[in-house]
């Protein structure tokens, strides 16, 4: 919501808002652009009425300031029926979706694009350091390169964001269970996939990862071409000699077993080679050159939160990721290992998303935790809203994984767990920090802990 008042505002439009608890970096961005917002919600905050009111998908019936926005009639639309409304049409629509790497995905095609110069509009559901901290640009250019999210878009618009997005162009990067409280069942998200890809045109082009068969199954119906990567020969695009030195990742590009691009680029893991190689396939064939295709690859910095360093202390590295499913949390790990090999790896993970909160994933979150050498679970966040039978149990997770030899345990608060690790960290040790909002702070509070630890008297 941030970002869209941001494109709001620099279109021109007055804009104002109203949140509860704001923090950065949408603090940050909004005071930037001079953009007032009321903390908490209340009718007075509609004085003078405004001409339309962007809704986001927190809000509920019941809200007192929408109840009052409701009783005088005032005109209002979702988040992404504003981008649909006053942003996308005389563009071309590239929209990213997938339950994994689509934020990471959207951000590197965007600044392809940009170091190319077709000065793209973009908005990402990231902060991007490439791009000055911002979440979004408007540079004019024919293209509007879209993280296409498929959570419901607000109260009264429950079809997934990216159904309003009319893609000209699609990368589908992954498909998996994932929203547990709008979804039933993984089949109940794969319909609404194959709905977005009946938006395709016929001269659009779908470019999805070949190797997932049930993303394979959404695109059988698709009216336009439809373009397979991955990581195996039979790919149209295939990525091959994959290795981490120099403090880079190395792979070359090969587009029907002809070589169509040699990468280095900072980031790490199988994963982003995935997202890199969709990028490369799509911006190819929309006339990006290879050679700027390779710049600006080597130049990216990634998406906050995305295997973020946030600091070192006495030789032991912080690291802050986004990854909130056990899919993610395993890549995380495994990307880890390939940059850190050799060190002592601590996993921190909060069950903060609506699907981790839930029981859902227990198994596999022992066994994506269970990569690591040590594991720290936090609480559950909300945990009173959920019943016994359904909310995940953080004590018996780390039981699971202490069972097969592994150090693991589960505490109440961030602190609990600064304090933990700080007793037992070691030079070398990496600990990864995984949320997808701020754990409570947590790799502030390591941090902070250890630096007081280091300068301490020794007794």
């Amino acid at each position: 919501m941030a970002p869209v008042a941001g494109m709001l505002r620099e279109r021109g439009y007055t804009v104002t808002g109203s949140d509860a608890n704001v923090y950065p970096p949408a603090s940050t961005l909004l005071s930037s652009l001079s953009i007032p917002w009321k903390e908490g919600f209340h009718p007075d905050n509609l004085r003078p009425p405004p001409d339309l009111i962007v809704v986001g998908n927190a809000i509920s019936r019941g809200n007192p300031e929408l109840e009052a926005a409701l009783d005088a009639r005032i005109p209002y639309w979702s988040m992404p029926q504003t981008l649909e409304e006053l942003f996308l049409p005389d563009h071309s629509p590239i929209v990213i979706a997938g339950t994994h790497g689509k934020t990471t995905t959207t951000a590197m095609l965007a600044w392809i694009f940009h170091a190319a110069g077709r000065r793209p509009d973009f908005l990402v559901g990231g902060v991007v350091p490439n791009f000055g901290e911002r979440s979004y640009g408007l540079g004019g250019g024919e293209e509007f390169i879209i993280e296409g999210d498929e959570y419901d878009s607000a109260y009264f618009d429950k079809q997934p964001k990216f159904l309003h997005y009319h893609p000209e162009q699609l990368i589908l990067t992954s498909l998996e269970f994932d929203h547990a409280d709008i979804y039933e069942n993984l089949a109940a998200i794969e319909l609404q996939f194959r709905r977005l890809v009946n938006l395709v045109p016929r001269k659009g082009r779908i470019f999805v990862w070949g190797e997932a068969e049930n993303l394979i199954a959404c695109t059988k119906k698709a009216f336009c071409p439809v373009v397979t990567y991955g990581l195996t020969p039979k790919m149209d695009w295939c990525a091959g000699d994959i290795e981490w030195r120099d403090g880079m990742t190395h792979f070359r590009v090969l587009h029907h077993g002809c070589e169509a691009a040699r990468v280095r680029m900072a980031l790490v893991g199988r994963h982003n080679v995935m997202n890199a190689l969709a990028c490369i396939a799509l911006s190819l064939e929309r006339g990006v050159e290879r050679g700027a295709i390779e710049d600006a690859l080597a130049r990216f910095e990634s998406v906050r939160k995305r295997m973020e360093i946030k600091g070192e202390v006495d030789g032991v590295i912080i690291v802050e990721d986004f990854a909130h499913h056990p899919t993610a949390i395993r890549a995380t790990v495994e990307a880890a290992r390939s940059r850190w090999p050799g060190k002592r790896l601590w996993a921190a993970f909060e069950p903060r998303s609506n699907t981790m909160r839930r029981k859902i994933f227990a198994d596999a979150l022992v066994e994506a935790l269970a990569l690591a050498d040590g594991t720290l679970l936090g609480p559950v966040n909300r945990s009173q809203l959920l019943s016994d039978e359904e909310r995940l149990d953080p004590k018996q997770i780390a039981a699971k994984i202490r069972s097969r030899g592994s150090t693991a345990e589960a505490f109440g608060s961030s602190a609990e767990i600064a304090d933990y690790l700080a007793d037992r960290l070691k030079p070398g040790d990496v600990v990864l920090v995984m949320s997808n909002g701020s754990f409570d702070g947590l790799s502030g509070k390591l941090i902070e802990v250890l630096r007081k630890r280091a300068v301490a008297p020794q007794a």
